[in-house]
């Protein structure tokens, strides 16, 4: 599958920017480090996509920028998140909580413990909605409006249906269009098409670009598929052990890989001309 940068990229000044960030978790033993001083930014209507492996820190930097990770266990050691200029590790739960969805929005890897299951999806988007978006008086309109351009059918019937009464691959669409109706300046998405079909994905994709075109809305995703990375990112981060080992522009990264973990995850890459008997590991890449 491939997909089309349309996106322009925005000179002006970064709207996130993330400098030296150390984040660890405490334990018996002390406080196991998790992130190990990265740095990053991102200007309004770029994507950023960030990739590794499992345990390499991608969630929980994506978790820290509205301190959405429980504390204890886990400590911000040092660094600064800023967001339009403004740290917001520095403040207060209450004003975190006028850039926490209205301002910055998620998708979550496991959808299933994002959605509350005792609340419809009707009441869950209106939620949004009002906290959000109060200008909106026709919230059913507004609601069934983002259903069906995430691809539910039928979605007058799923108004008034709960989370558990849904697939796991329309639960993720309901995900996508609750963070996507309060109109983000910043929607960080973990795999967020992960558990679609390939016609779906590609349907959020390209909704995706047209809203950061329209809304000049920045992007972080989380993912492991490189076809999108490379029509949909302006620039590519890769984590491993808590670090960012190579960070620049996605052709350059995918194209000229430098740094040996990076170019063992381009050549896992299934290509219909590789004859790779064993794929690369991680202690082969780094001559471990």
């Amino acid at each position: 599958m491939s997909y089309q940068k349309t996106i322009p990229l925005y000179p002006n000044r970064p709207l996130l920017e993330i400098s030296d960030l150390k984040i660890g978790f405490s334990s018996n033993d002390g406080v196991v480090p998790a992130v190990a001083g990265i740095s990053f930014s991102l200007n309004k209507g770029n994507t950023l996509a960030i990739v590794g492996e499992s345990g390499s820190g991608k969630s929980v930097t994506a978790l820290s920028i509205t301190k959405l990770l429980p504390s204890p266990p886990v400590v911000y050691q040092g660094g600064s998140i800023l967001f339009e200029g403004v740290d917001l590790l520095s403040l207060s739960k209450e004003n975190l909580r006028k850039y926490r969805w209205g301002r910055i929005a998620y998708v979550f890897q496991e959808v299933s413990r994002s959605l509350n299951p005792v609340y419809s999806i009707r009441s869950q988007m209106a939620e949004t909605l009002k906290l959000h978006r109060p200008d909106i008086h026709d919230r059913d309109a507004e609601i069934l409006r983002w259903l069906e351009i995430v691809g539910i059918t039928r979605p007058q019937e799923r108004l008034h249906s709960y989370p558990h009464q849904l697939s796991g691959g329309m639960q993720q669409r309901i995900m996508i269009a609750m963070a996507l109706c309060a109109q983000p300046d910043l929607l960080i998405a973990d795999e967020p098409t992960t558990a679609l079909d390939v016609t779906i994905q590609a349907q959020i994709l390209t909704k995706l670009r047209e809203l950061q075109q329209e809304l000049g809305m920045a992007l972080i995703l989380i993912t492991h598929n490189f076809a999108i990375i490379r029509g949909l990112a302006h620039q590519v981060a890769v984590m491993y052990q808590g670090r960012i080992v190579e960070y620049g522009e996605t052709e350059q990264i995918l194209n000229h890989p430098q740094h040996p973990y990076t170019k063992a995850l381009i050549t896992c890459i299934p290509r219909l001309e590789n004859n790779l008997k064993r794929l690369p590991t991680i202690s082969d890449s780094l001559g471990k």
